[in-house]
């Protein structure tokens, strides 16, 4: 992902700056010039760029800084601030409440990725317990209606639209009172785009808007316009009331930044970016979350809510018993598999992690290690129930192994591949033997008993090192608190190895 570029671009002048025996003018002088040269490469506005520099040197101020201060912190978090400001809005946008209908009606070009961002919106909200519905309004574009239909086919969520009415008004009016009536929560209207902003573009949009008067409008956008993105927020909000903004396409050129940059100028608010095609290829934007990690410094909460979706809370505890117990079967590897598919991109994930960046995972690499989980997971599906829930690698005997490859249809080469990949994690997983489990109402006492002596264990040996040895991995500890995290720490790293 392009962003993972500008990134790592930030992170390494930073970690340039904090390698440096003296922190003088002159490193900070070079360390600022990096990321200035990183920021207007991904088409940030140069007045932006120039006043962050601006602001960052009177911060810190070499001079003024008395003995004993952390020079590379107080540096660290200035370019925090300062990325922060030019993403901000410095405005919330309206949020849609689950049991209360509410209308979002979508708006962009056309081209901009708007009737697949439609699905995804859908789909994000559909997985946290909303019951969206999709209405096609678009009755200018040929294949509109068919290209929504099977999106939400796919996604299996309720749709409307017409072959033969012609008229986007009556369908969207139509399909909104149809899904009041169903009780659908979160009722999202797809309307028509142009090619350019044209005057009958916004007459259309706004007939629908008074028609089916929505409690949010989204404006979809492509990132490749760069700082154009200003004009072009600016245009749809003077002529529809645009509450939030979703920018897509985030993954295939160099102007992503530029384009949020821009669309916080308007005081409109990004509320998710597309970062690729598939379903799952869609993040919430929270300005500080997303600085945080384009720095390589993580965002645990992000992480934790993943977790918490793949890791319902009944399974917990039952997940943690295992930990206790050390015994890693086949079974518990194919769950954790399970759950790591369910978590979406690797490289979204990677980049939660403080000391990792999504540039870390590299191109090709992420589609290869899901493609090899899956590969892993087929050849589960040929083993027997006593295979699966045996913890002794000795069972899988030669010809076992030769009856698992034909069932799956892979070489035998593979299915040893697997059993190495096996021991390797149950290796791992035997480290986390003896964590005591609290007992029912106590859950509050399982972060003090998965210490961080035993995530120590389990942890990356680069990964360690980067979150700051051990006093950083209590520090992180602390912040991430509370037991309902842990339990899915547990299960990350159950199934993640590495």
């Amino acid at each position: 992902m392009v962003l993972a570029e500008l990134g790592g671009s930030i992170s390494r002048a930073l970690q340039q700056m904090s390698n440096a025996t003296v922190i003088d003018e002159k490193v900070l002088n070079d360390c600022l010039n990096d990321i200035t040269r990183a920021l207007l490469q991904s088409d940030v506005q140069f007045k932006l760029v120039r006043d962050m520099q601006t602001n960052i040197k009177n911060i810190v101020n070499l001079d003024d800084l008395a003995a004993g201060h952390n020079k590379r912190r107080i540096i660290q978090q200035a370019v925090f601030n300062e990325l922060c400001k030019i993403l901000d809005p410095g405005k919330p946008s309206f949020t849609p409440k689950k049991g209360k209908t509410s209308v979002v009606m979508f708006v962009g070009l056309q081209g901009s990725g708007k009737t697949t961002t439609c699905t995804k919106y859908a789909y994000y909200h559909q997985k946290k317990g909303w019951k969206p519905a999709l209405v096609c309004a678009d009755t200018f574009r040929a294949g509109a209606f068919d290209q929504l239909k099977q999106n939400a086919t796919k996604a299996k969520i309720p749709f409307y639209g017409s072959y033969m009415e012609s008229d986007p008004v009556k369908i969207a009016v139509e399909g909104v009172e149809r899904f009041k009536e169903e009780n659908c929560d979160l009722i999202i209207v797809d309307t028509s785009g142009r090619h350019k902003q044209e005057a009958a573009l916004f007459e259309e949009m706004r007939q629908v808007s008074e028609a089916t008067k929505p409690d949010l409008v989204i404006f979809v956008m492509d990132s490749s316009i760069g700082q154009a993105a200003f004009d072009q927020a600016q245009a749809f909000k003077q002529s529809v009331a645009v509450g939030a903004v979703i920018v897509t396409k985030m993954d295939g050129h160099a102007k992503g930044g530029g384009a949020l940059s821009a669309v916080a100028a308007t005081k409109s608010p990004v509320i998710f970016i597309g970062t690729g095609e598939h379903m799952d290829e869609f993040e919430v934007f929270d300005v500080k979350p997303f600085v945080s990690r384009l720095l390589g410094m993580g965002d645990w909460s992000g992480f934790m809510d993943k977790i918490q979706e793949v890791v319902p809370m009944d399974q917990q505890p039952e997940l943690l018993q295992k930990l206790s117990e050390g015994n890693f079967t086949l079974r518990i590897m194919y769950e954790q598999f399970q759950n790591i598919l369910k978590m979406g991109p690797i490289s979204q994930v990677f980049s939660m992690l403080p000391g990792f960046s999504a540039e870390l995972m590299p191109k090709g690499r992420e589609k290869e290690s899901q493609a090899k989980i899956k590969r892993y997971m087929t050849m589960m599906d040929s083993m027997t129930n006593e295979e699966l829930d045996s913890s002794n690698p000795k069972l899988m005997n030669e010809s076992r192994i030769m009856r698992i490859a034909r069932g799956a249809g892979r070489q035998i080469r593979e299915v040893m591949e697997m059993m190495e990949e096996y021991k390797r994690l149950a290796k791992i997983w035997s480290k986390m033997k003896g964590l005591k489990i609290p007992k029912k109402g106590e859950m509050s006492a399982l972060s003090r008993n998965m210490n961080a002596q035993h995530m120590s264990k389990v942890l990356p040996p680069q990964m360690l090192k980067q979150i700051g040895g051990m006093g950083g991995l209590q520090n992180l500890m602390k912040q991430m608190g509370s037991a309902k995290d842990m339990m899915g720490m547990g299960g990350l790293f159950g199934g993640g190895g590495d």
